[in-house]
């Protein structure tokens, strides 16, 4: 399970023993594991692919087969960073919006229940079900687990890194946003009474499970008939974050290369891996070592790739010695014993002139070529430093392969055909094609009875009508305060950009230094003479922030928003507005006064009582004598 903190990679050392377990382990008999993530990491990606024009065409035309519309949705937060990728999902009537983690290991979608006694703080409220109108329960039947009362069907899973879910199953509309031109259709998930482990403590509300099985949202929408067997995930370049997915069938580029996926060997999204080559050269490893158990598995929820021993020892020494320029210097975290380089220069897009490109060659000879920052991330603490985002996985003979593999790559899960697509892209440009043409869904309907017409609001709700003086704005930086110190008029004049408004407006009330990270709050103040904003573009500022609209540029890494708050227009007259310093002023000037007179009071007593010199022998004027 992604978590914020820094887990090691020893907690996936026992990932292939781990998935067997959870096999048997989870209660409704579903494939699903959530194997812990390694370390926040900071990799910036920059080269542009040529290759995004001739896809943006193709996707102009209409994505898939044509005979299925396709829910797109945008992607937020960073795998690195916060260690997952979240969409946002809303469910009910009218929407209740969620951030999901979106993980291709997992098998049932759920988010929190109203009536959940043991649920952390997450990113928004929890569900509830009283409040929409087409919530139902999924009553108890032969094919599931049940509740004490035999009413209710209920699930449970339990993960590798021993966090648990666990709660009851309702079906209801899901929407998928105002970007999908998939209509919103009922589903089935899972509403939670309690959560333990990462579950808990992590930001994001739930999980969107993407797996194989009868629970997954992408079984229950093909069972449908409603999008075709495929589904594609982008992630954008380190530093950026975000990124793209789209439920049902994109169109193939003619380069796009792709590896057979075989369901019936495992349940999780498998390839063919044969053999590793660095700068050219094949690993000496026998090919047999990337296909134990279940083969090599692709896991959107993992931020690494975990190699098993004999081809983790075999890519270190070949990256090694391929970089004798750059010198080899401990980790970030001296807890843990990171393989890192120094010298290399900040510089990401020019980083494969010093460090080998790696290719991964498929069973079908095909090869997915990785630049350095595929494999690379960035030390936290030494400037031009990176270190091997390739791990160990202890001795496990499990090869997983995690979203930094990925990065900026276009992956189509083509269920359908049993195959896993790669093709090389600018994944943060590709989400603005993906949405070029693209019909809106429809407008919330007021009739709860049209399941097609539902769907979430474009901003956020429950704003009270009033004029607004103050939005604060919290938001986490993953990069230090010592760095991030020369740059914030910088970041507050690309705030007040992307937020399309007056740099003035824009400013920094408080900064608190987080180790590797910077915690500011922000203030969006008014611009007119009035000194308020409307509602509406209160409304429009906040929309822009929680769907990540602002990107930060290489050097200023990416952001977390944490949370937002809105203060209206005070009403005080003028007088009131100031009184503090009216008072303040009035106070000085009579410290002031006070201080004037004493200082003249002590230099008249001083100089009072002293009498003119005279000398002994100078000559004075007669005195007349005075009668007796």
């Amino acid at each position: 399970m992604a978590s914020s903190g820094r887990p090691r990679p020893g907690s996936l050392q026992a990932l292939a023993v781990a998935v067997l377990l959870v096999l048997a382990a989870t209660a409704a008999g579903s494939p699903d594991r959530r194997p812990a993530p390694g370390p926040p990491l900071f990799l910036p990606l920059q080269r542009s692919y040529p290759n995004a024009t001739r896809l943006a065409t193709s996707l102009r035309r209409g994505l898939g087969d044509g005979a299925h519309p396709n829910a797109r949705m945008r992607l937020h937060d960073d795998l690195l960073t916060n260690g997952y990728y979240t969409t946002r999902l809303y469910i009910g009537t009218p929407p209740q919006e969620f951030a999901l983690i979106v993980d291709s290991g997992s098998t049932v979608t759920y988010v929190p229940c109203a009536s959940c006694e043991q649920c952390g703080n997450h990113q928004d409220p929890r569900f509830q079900p009283d409040l929409s109108s087409t919530y139902s329960p999924v009553k108890c039947n032969v094919d599931c687990a049940c509740d004490n009362d035999k009413n209710q069907c209920t699930y449970e899973r339990q993960y590798a890194e021993m966090s648990s879910s666990s709660g009851v199953l309702g079906e209801d509309i899901v929407s998928f946003g105002r970007e999908s031109e998939l209509k919103p259709q009922r589903a089935v998930f899972g509403c939670e009474n309690s959560e333990t482990g990462d579950l808990f403590s992590q930001h994001a509300d739930g999980i969107m499970g993407l797996g194989r099985g009868q629970l997954s949202i992408m079984d229950q929408l093909v069972d449908k008939g409603v999008i075709s067997d495929s589904f594609s995930l982008c992630y954008g370049g380190m530093d950026v974050g975000g990124g793209a997915m789209v439920l049902g069938g994109v169109p193939s580029p003619s380069d796009m290369v792709f590896s057979r996926s075989d369901p019936v060997r495992s349940p999780y999204y498998n390839i063919e891996l044969k053999e590793i080559h660095v700068g050219g050269t094949a690993l000496r490893v026998n090919p047999k070592v990337f296909d134990s158990k279940h083969g090599t598995v692709l896991d959107s929820g993992t931020t690494y790739a975990y190699l098993p021993e004999q081809a983790f020892v075999a890519f270190k020494d070949a990256v090694t010695s391929k970089v004798h320029s750059l010198k080899k210097i401990r980790g970030p975290d001296p807890n843990y014993k990171d393989i890192c380089f120094a010298g290399a220069g900040r510089n990401v897009s020019q980083l494969h002139e010093v460090f080998p490109d790696v290719d991964m060659v498929f069973g079908n000879g095909q090869k997915l070529s990785l630049t350095p920052e595929n494999y690379l991330f960035r030390h936290s603490k030494v400037d031009g430093a990176y270190c091997l985002g390739v791990f160990q996985n202890g001795k496990d003979p499990t090869t997983l392969l995690g979203g930094i593999i990925v990065r900026n790559t276009l992956v189509t899960y083509d269920r359908h055909n049993e195959k896993v697509g790669f093709w090389k892209t600018n994944c943060s440009e590709l989400w603005e094609r993906l949405n070029i043409g693209g019909a809106p869904s429809p407008s919330p309907s007021s009739d709860t009875g049209s399941q097609a017409d539902l769907s979430p609001a474009p901003a956020p709700s429950g704003l009270p009508e009033f004029d607004v003086g103050l939005i604060t704005v919290d938001m986490s930086i993953n990069v230090t305060y010592p760095n991030l110190k020369p740059h914030l008029h910088e970041l507050a004049e690309l705030i007040a950009k992307e937020l399309e408004i007056d740099s003035r407006q824009v400013r920094v009330m408080n900064v608190t230094s987080q180790g590797n990270s910077t915690l500011i709050r922000w203030g969006i103040f008014p611009a007119g003479p009035d000194n308020a904003m409307s509602n509406a573009t209160a409304m429009g500022i906040i929309y822009r922030l929680t769907q990540h609209h602002v990107q930060l540029p290489e050097n200023l890494g990416s952001y977390q928003l944490l949370e937002w708050n809105v203060q209206p227009l005070s009403r005080r007259s003028w007088f009131q507005e100031h009184v503090v310093s009216i008072l303040l002023g009035i106070l000085l000037v009579v410290l002031v006064t006070l201080s004037a007179i004493l200082v003249v009071l002590v230099w008249r007593k001083k100089f009072s009582g002293q009498t003119a010199y005279r000398p002994v022998d100078s000559v004075a004027p007669e005195q007349e004598l005075q009668p007796l």
